[in-house]
């Protein structure tokens, strides 16, 4: 059994695709035996017993949206004491140089450590890495990217060697045998309200399709209200604002198909991999980070970003094409086994294991830092090799 710190830099009561894949591996580890904890801001209660809340968060803009981040002070004291006291064999940091937890993490290094970059596009806290701060980076034992974007933009601020891995879904989340596909066409979007995820696109496509065709929408976030507003004349479209995961995973087994239009800046195709993983046909742009997860004409029907017409008419073809439905939901549930938590948590325990065993070889692998050896009477993780 290990001892696996996972530290999140978002508020984990707050939906996102990284907040998912921490929780989500860490009860995979759990499941597979392992003492796993979750370390993060929570806006609110904890959302699992095994989370360490670290504080509020703080809306920070980042690629186009708001990230909730915690860079402040006092997150990152707790940070410091909770990793402290649990003494972890092995933290594994999520976006390790996003300002707040991570970075905190990464500074001290208390333990071995594995990476995870996530992000693919224009982040912000990048811009500033080369006024200092990407020696940090080198702290890191192992790391890795969950897609080649991702991979690109970590190695254009901070160089070195990652391994490219795929995000995870548990698939068995995602099973509702007790519900049934709705008899109604529907399609469904999820998300949050950004430009770039493509919504005003979507309704504007939606506008084109047949009257019997309804389309939910699981979103909100500021400037939402002016497409209300524009649209409010269409009875067709159910606005839900922001909905719970059981919910969505419950809407996910009802819709005709799930829309993911979104315009640029997807790392990995998560939203695509829970419609999947639901047997949902799926209707995507045709994204770098969604073909990681969709090949087109095999699992998901692609279009390109942007095009209105071609967007209403995939929509179309789905909806009003069984075979090609059936063919979608079939190839989707094969690619979500594929891209199973379980499998993913598998190849990290491996590096888990791999990093413990060269520390225990090669103890000044990566030396302490002035803090912790100013403290270190107090550090109660002591190097196995000791």
């Amino acid at each position: 059994m290990l001892r696996i710190g996972l530290v999140c830099p978002y508020s984990l009561t707050i939906p996102g695709g990284v907040q998912s894949q921490v929780l989500g591996l860490a009860r995979e580890l759990r499941r597979m035996g392992h003492e796993a904890r979750v370390l993060g801001p929570c806006d609110g209660p904890p959302p699992e017993p095994f989370v360490t809340p670290l504080g509020n968060s703080l809306p920070t803009a980042a690629n186009g949206s708001t990230a909730p981040l915690a860079p402040d002070p006092s997150a990152a004291l707790r940070t410091i004491r909770a990793i402290n006291d649990e003494a972890f064999d092995v933290l594994h940091l999520h976006e390790p140089i996003a300002p707040g937890p991570t970075q905190t993490a990464l500074v001290l290094r208390l333990a071995p450590m594995i990476g995870t970059f996530h992000a693919a596009g224009d982040i912000a806290w990048y811009g500033r890495i080369n006024k200092g701060v990407n020696w940090l980076a080198n702290h890191l034992d192992v790391r890795v990217a969950v897609s080649p974007q991702a991979r690109e933009l970590a190695f254009r601020y901070l160089g070195g060697d990652y391994e490219v891995l795929f995000n995870g879904i548990e698939c068995e989340l995602y099973a509702r045998p007790n519900i049934s596909r709705s008899a109604e066409k529907i399609v469904f979007f999820c998300g949050r309200y950004e430009p770039r995820k493509g919504l005003a696109e979507l309704l504007q496509a939606f506008a084109k399709l047949p009257d019997d065709v309804k389309l939910w929408i699981a979103s909100d976030g500021d400037g939402i209200s002016l497409l209300k507003h524009k649209y409010a004349h269409d009875d067709r479209i159910s606005w839900l604002g922001r909905i719970t995961d059981e919910d969505k995973i419950d809407r996910l087994a009802q819709c005709s198909v799930f829309c993911a239009p979104s315009l640029h800046s997807e790392s990995f195709g998560i939203v695509v991999l829970e419609a999947m993983a639901s047997g949902t046909p799926v209707v995507a742009s045709s994204l770098e980070g969604y073909r990681n997860v969709g090949t087109h004409d095999v699992n998901a029907w692609l279009v390109e970003p942007g095009d209105i017409a071609e967007l209403a008419d995939g929509l179309a073809r789905v909806l009003s094409d069984k075979k090609l439905a059936q063919k979608l939901s079939d190839g989707g549930l094969v690619r979500a086994s594929e891209l199973s938590m379980s499998r993913l948590a598998e190849i990290y325990i491996q590096m888990y294991h791999a990093v413990l065993e060269r520390e225990h070889f090669s103890p000044d692998h990566h030396p302490k830092s002035r803090v912790v050896r100013l403290f270190s009477d107090r550090v109660l993780r002591k190097n196995p090799a000791v």
